[in-house]
């Protein structure tokens, strides 16, 4: 009898910054939200854009584009926040991720993706999961937990959850 080879294919949320297309495990990703006011919390990494009022509770947001050390853009109709599932060390965090626009949901077979560049790349080899190919395009695959250190959450989440704190 003849063995079967199954490829396994995953999804990933797919979006821009500049004319860079990268992408996120969808399992990460809890939803995508128009841009709204962020409050900006002094003494941040200029990476940080501060953080927003998610049904409550005060969510941190990171701009990708500073966080890559890509040159700055101004907000579009297309601008949004992705709100992406972390894991920190008291448990489950959630963190904005401020992009030029989402694209679509896709489904990339596993042996479609290629490991992560070792030099050359726009972004850390640390931030990516691998290269993502569909027909004759490339995207980058970020890893989620990697865009933002555990210390950097805390103590944005911290300062925002403190009383002092006001959130937009």
């Amino acid at each position: 009898m003849r063995e079967q080879t199954t490829t396994q294919t995953c999804q990933y949320l797919t979006f821009t910054l500049g004319s860079e297309i990268f992408a996120l495990d969808i399992d990460a990703v809890r939803e995508v939200l128009e841009l709204r006011p962020v409050t900006r919390i002094p003494r941040m990494p200029d990476h940080m854009c501060g953080v927003i009022n998610l049904r409550g509770q005060g969510v941190p947001v990171i701009d990708l584009r500073r966080k890559f050390g890509l040159e700055c853009a101004e907000a579009t109709v297309d601008t949004c926040i992705i709100i992406v599932e972390t894991k920190g060390s008291d448990g489950q965090d959630n963190m904005g991720v401020l992009v030029d626009s989402v694209r679509e949901v896709l489904e990339i077979p596993s042996d479609s993706i290629m490991p992560a560049p070792k030099m050359g790349a726009v972004v850390d080899a640390d931030f990516i999961e691998g290269i993502g190919r569909q027909d004759e395009s490339f995207m980058i695959i970020l890893r989620a937990e990697r865009i933002v250190s555990d210390e950097i959450v805390e103590q944005v989440l911290t300062t925002a959850q403190g009383p002092e704190a006001q959130v937009a």
